[in-house]
């Protein structure tokens, strides 16, 4: 199989794949040693031909394959796509559109949560793929012929597999249920990072405003470093340190300096210095300013029970409508409908709100039970008095 490296064929094999209906698409990429993705390889397919894209090579020009994604007239599948789309936003803030993720489709269709492509493939179009391919070095160059045979699988199979998928669909009216998932994919802003808000995803035991001010400021400074250097957040300050010096507040290089979290010397370097910047900031930052303090999780709430119940109920929905829980509901969705949160949760609108919602507001308000019947959980009405 032939690899494109020059940017006229490159051209001439997107011209192609633009005269069909959909395409597959794929890439492999490398991130271990980087912040933004190292794209390495494209795979694309249509019902004529594979094409595999050498990305790294000299002076190949990719613009023919951004306009391909933005081509509206073309369906791009991928499976699991978050990833492939974030190097598309980030080489050229394009967003692959109009998109279909068979992850998100096999999970609507009945498959489970998060189905991989090997299992999927092997479901629907009956295919088993070599792995071992899977985690090599996809900058190393020449490419092996394991390598080029595995990322041409990614996208040949996958054309069995929307298809299928897409029947189903059409089957049994679903096909809209696709379109909450697809709009978060293809939103600019599931990929753009606001270094502001890292701070949400970081756990730690910060409990008090001035701790959070602080947390948030670092959280920022890391963000930004890694960015300029496109290097891991990791290499820059671990997750650890920043709690550690959130919640320590050094106001001297001594006192960062004695922190555990950190090597010898650190406190010295050109980053100690802008730490401790961070960590005024923080401690001058006006409390008005701040976003409200993390609330417990569930289990140490008073709803946890409620929760707990809220689970079973939608456990026993996704078994009876053969979908994958976490499309119907997240954590967060019965926690915001257990403390009566109702403008909180996607889980109460549109075709959830049908199949799950008004059955969790009715559980909340006493109004129905749940009992078992015939070895499943089913739901009794409570009459009211």
């Amino acid at each position: 199989m032939n690899i494109i490296t020059k940017s006229g064929d490159l051209a001439a094999l997107c011209s192609r794949l633009a005269g069909h209906p959909y395409i597959t698409v794929d890439t492999e990429f490398l991130r271990e040693t980087t912040y933004y993705p190292k794209l390495c390889l494209i795979q694309m397919a249509s019902a004529d031909e594979i094409g595999l894209v050498d990305t790294l090579a000299t002076g190949l020009d990719l613009a023919p394959f951004y306009a391909l994604m933005a081509n509206t007239a073309v369906i791009k599948v991928f499976h699991a796509a978050r990833q492939d789309i974030e190097i598309i936003w980030h080489g050229a803030k394009v967003i692959p559109t109009p998109l279909f993720d068979t992850q998100v489709a096999a999970m609507v269709c009945g498959f489970g949560d998060q189905i991989s492509y090997e299992s999927l493939v092997a479901s629907l179009a009956g295919a088993k793929i070599d792995k071992s391919s899977r985690f090599t070095d996809w900058a190393r160059r020449p490419l092996s012929e394991a390598q080029i045979e595995y990322a041409a699988s990614d996208v040949s199979h996958l054309r069995v597999a929307y298809e299928k998928l897409a029947e189903r669909l059409s089957k049994t009216g679903r096909t809209d249920w696709l379109k909450d998932e697809m709009a978060v994919l293809t939103s600019p802003s599931t990929y753009e990072v606001d270094p502001e808000r890292v701070w949400e995803r970081l756990k730690t035991r910060i409990r008090k405003p001035r701790d959070l001010a602080i947390l948030i400021e670092l959280a920022a400074w890391r963000e930004r470093e890694a960015q300029a250097r496109d290097v891991p957040r990791g290499r820059i300050l671990k997750d650890d340190a920043i709690g550690e010096i959130a919640l320590a507040a050094p106001r001297s290089v001594e006192e960062l300096g004695r922190l555990r979290a950190l090597s010898n010397g650190f406190e010295r370097s050109k980053a100690g210095i802008d730490i401790l910047e961070a960590v005024q900031r923080g401690i001058q930052r006006d409390p008005a300013t701040l976003p409200p303090m993390r609330a417990e999780r569930s289990n140490a709430s008073n709803n946890a029970a409620l929760v707990q119940l809220l689970k079973v109920l939608l456990q026993a929905v996704a078994e009876r409508e053969r979908v994958a829980a976490r499309v119907i509901a997240s954590s967060d969705d019965l926690e915001a409908i257990a403390n009566g949160d109702e403008s909180a949760s996607p889980a109460l609108e549109g075709w959830r709100r049908e199949i799950f919602g008004l059955q969790a507001l009715a559980l909340t308000r006493g109004e129905i039970a749940l009992t078992v019947k015939r070895g499943r959980i089913a739901t009794l009405p409570i009459p009211s008095v």
